[in-house]
């Protein structure tokens, strides 16, 4: 069943039950139904049709459950926007995306304000709560019609793409990665293996602009699973709420299972309630999986996942970067020639199934990429062991991630050196304990500007990149090295962080998954 039959199917058998918990306040499938019903309606009445993107800029709000509920139900494209980007990322994702309505948080408006009229429609930009100054924007209460009595007549293409989820590619650019209404309800469906059934109450921190908070609100409600909807990561809102609800099933990333253990040990709540934990997005510290049954009583289980081909693999049993191959999962590892590895060798992740991604967004009816035979390459390096279980060992790429958020070092690069002091940079992720990794800049200076504070440097490329992406400390070389088909040797780099981290240097700056 595609997400929007699930809901309506969920309204005829138990309309009264609980979809989901906002601030204590219980939304259930009739209520849910009901408003994306009028949204739907008045998507239809301002002209929003099948392949028509939404650009969806908002926190975990029951607004943007409807909202993505109400495109499915249209067939328009869902497109969430990254909360933490800045005008100077979101304005070319809007020039390349050409939504035809804007529904956004007004806290995170001031951002799209400015971006021009022949991208974003003057008469297309609606806000979901409070107020914004300028003549332009609407409350989205404008977009609603009521229920005529009429069904809604829209033969939907369980093919087509109906969500664009972005994530960084290496040359800076992020990717729309497709989903359908089909590889929607598939991915949903196999969040099964991660022990999501009837019998849980689930948690929602993680951003349902990502796919982890997506596929999670679209898990939870395939198997009517109350969930707990928080609208940002806070370690102690998420520990209050698993007392206060009794919460059974978890799923986060490294840094966010850190925090709530260390908020856990220094305030103790109740969490006896909770059964399955699973941390994904990046590896996660070894000392992190040891401490963590000792204050929560259940282990922290791994579990690999991409945006591209969400559930393919469920929970390791061990400790460690491990997963295991789902119930009908085709999986394979490969070598450069894109052939089998023995087992034991490691090789890179393919996939293959209903779930995995139909290919990347290039533009109305332009799909680019899309995984020939069905068979989608991860990137990621991995071995399988004797036992079947498959062992994470490193990206093929150079990648950053932190806190389960990826960095490109090649958009970080560029806009170091759009500094007039910078006449080149090189970006690198130096390995952390909590985050995974952390970013390290290193800058090499134009002529007569030695002069320059590096804090310049890092309140340039504050105003232009989401804090997650800033370099957390930056370093003056003299050149930055590259090998002999010009290519920055990021190896090299990485061999000077030690000798660097031993001096005093800037304070590493948390920005936390906010």
């Amino acid at each position: 069943m595609t997400p929007t039959t699930v809901l309506y199917h969920r309204v005829k058998k138990s309309p009264r039950n609980v979809a989901f918990i906002r601030d204590n306040e219980s939304w259930t499938y009739e209520r849910l139904a009901t408003q994306v019903d009028r949204l739907a309606r008045g998507l239809i009445e301002h002209g929003v049709g099948k392949g028509d993107r939404v650009a969806l800029h908002m926190a975990n709000l029951p607004e943007l459950v409807i909202a993505y509920h109400a495109c499915f139900r249209v067939g328009a494209i869902a497109a969430p926007l990254n909360i933490r980007f800045k005008t100077a990322e979101l304005r070319p994702l809007l020039q390349r995306l050409r939504p035809a309505l804007y529904i956004g948080q007004a806290a995170l408006y001031s951002q799209v304000a400015s971006i021009d009229f022949s991208t974003l429609a003057w008469n297309r930009r609606f806000i979901v709560d409070g107020s914004v100054k300028g003549t332009w924007v609407q409350p989205w209460t404008r977009l609603f019609a009521e229920n005529n009595g009429d069904p809604i007549q829209v033969a939907l293409d369980v093919d087509a793409p109906v969500v664009l989820l972005t994530t960084s590619g290496t040359t800076g650019e992020p990717k729309f990665v497709i989903h359908s209404l089909a590889t929607l309800a598939k991915t949903a469906e196999s969040i099964e293996h991660w022990d999501l059934d009837s019998d849980q109450i689930s948690t929602l921190f993680c951003p349902m602009i990502h796919a982890s908070g997506l596929f999670t609100m679209l898990a939870s409600i395939r198997f009517g699973v109350p969930f707990v909807l928080l609208e940002r990561f806070d370690p102690d809102a998420v520990l209050d709420a698993i007392e206060r609800h009794h919460c059974t099933w978890v799923v986060g990333l490294p840094f966010m299972f850190a925090a709530l253990l260390h908020h856990q040990r220094a305030r103790p709540r109740n969490v006896d309630s909770l059964r399955t934990c699973l941390v994904g997005g990046d590896v996660c510290p070894p000392q992190l999986q040891e401490q963590f049954p000792s204050f929560f009583g259940i282990p922290l289980r791994s579990v690999w996942a991409a945006t591209e081909a969400f559930g393919s693999l469920t929970y390791g049993w061990q400790p460690g970067p491990v997963s295991r191959i789902a119930r009908g999962a085709q999986v394979r590892l490969v070598d450069d020639s894109h052939l089998l590895v023995a087992r034991g060798e490691v090789g890179e992740l393919v996939v293959r199934g209903p779930n995995v991604t139909i290919g990347y967004w290039a533009g109305p009816g332009q799909i680019k990429d899309a995984p020939k035979e069905g068979w989608f390459h991860t990137g990621d390096l991995m071995r399988q062991d004797e036992n079947g279980d498959l062992w994470f060992v490193s990206r093929k790429k150079h990648l950053i991630i932190r806190g389960g958020s990826n960095i490109s070092p090649v958009e970080v690069e560029r806009v170091l050196m759009a500094h007039p002091a910078v006449r080149d940079a090189a970006v690198v992720g130096v390995s952390d304990p909590d985050l995974g990794q952390r970013v390290a800049g290193f800058v090499q200076l134009a002529d007569r500007a030695q002069s320059v504070v590096l804090n310049d440097i890092l309140a340039f490329a504050t105003k232009r990149l989401a804090d997650y992406k800033v370099p957390e400390t930056l370093e003056i070389i003299d050149n930055i090295p590259r090998n002999a088909l010009g290519k920055i040797d990021r190896r090299l780099l990485l061999t000077m962080i030690p000798e660097w981290e031993s001096r005093e240097t800037e304070t590493w700056i948390y920005s936390f998954y906010l």
